[in-house]
């Protein structure tokens, strides 16, 4: 069983995407809703917070858990593996989101020709995101010659929490937070947060045909199919018929009116929990 985790609905833009590449194994899928945004929120709330989800989904019988949530993966996540698993589950594993985007952009740059070259990268996401760094060191180990430009969007995930992802004020606010990046000229912009590609027809739509956007749950998966490739030890089994739970801090009725929109399927096993 793989457990997902993320600070909201974001976390599904993943979950689709696993549904989509790896339909065959069982999954859990925990959103703190109740506690969403975590981009505000302070590193140690952060890494509590992730704590508890992490505690949660290993209670529930999973072998593997992705932090679908790029503010968890870029300030708890490291702590995480190395100081939290060893202690308390050795030998599990838990993954986030940042680094399979991160190698993806310099695949596709590796495979361009000189002229062609992505030489700017933008990158937007919430506070907590952007001022890690993370993304700018991760793409700079791999890449030392790229131009980063970063622009914090605290606004977009309470917005999208509340299904406005396609009220005019939030494609209005989306604008204003493209319009830098864009008049800067980036050549691909990396969507620093799970729920961003929520909106992400009209971010493409916004920054024009000549910038390049990945959709990072697709980048996700990719990367889980080739880390359960080469780890079978991790004994996580495929199966004809799978389960897929939910749970939220929050709402069930609400979760799951936004969840079924954006999954495209029902959601039948919901359940309201506290952390």
């Amino acid at each position: 069983m793989i457990g997902v985790f993320d600070s909201g609905v974001g976390g599904l833009t993943v979950l689709k995407s696993f549904l989509d590449f790896l339909p065959q194994y069982d999954y859990v899928y925990l959103g703190d809703n109740a506690r969403v945004p975590y981009g505000n929120k302070s590193q140690e709330t952060i890494y509590n917070y992730t704590k508890q989800a992490v505690d949660f989904l290993f209670a529930r019988g999973c072998k593997l858990i992705i932090i679908a949530c790029n503010s968890a993966s870029a300030k708890a996540l490291r702590r995480i593996q190395q100081d939290y698993l060893p202690l308390k589950y050795p030998g599990q594993k838990v993954l986030g989101v940042i680094r399979p985007l991160v190698e993806e952009i310099v695949s596709e740059n590796n495979l361009r020709s000189k002229k062609d070259r992505i030489n700017k990268v933008g990158i937007i996401g919430t506070k907590a995101t952007i001022n890690s760094e993370v993304y700018c060191k991760e793409l700079i180990k791999l890449d030392p010659t790229l131009e980063i430009i970063q622009q914090a969007a605290p606004l977009l995930v309470p917005l999208i929490e509340e299904d406005w992802s396609k009220k005019p004020e939030t494609k209005m606010i989306l604008k204003k937070y493209l319009r830098p990046l864009k008049v800067r000229g980036v050549q691909t912009l990396i969507l620093g947060c799970t729920h961003y590609p929520f909106l992400l027809k009209y971010i493409r739509r916004l920054m024009g045909k000549k910038c390049l956007i990945f959709d990072p749950g697709v980048s996700v998966a990719r990367s889980l199919m080739a880390y359960l490739s080469r780890h079978p030890e991790l004994a996580i089994e495929k199966t004809a018929k799978p389960n897929y739970f939910f749970y939220t801090t929050d709402s069930t009725e609400h979760f799951k009116e936004l969840g079924e929109k954006f999954l495209g399927q029902k959601i039948e096993k919901i359940e309201k929990i506290e952390l």
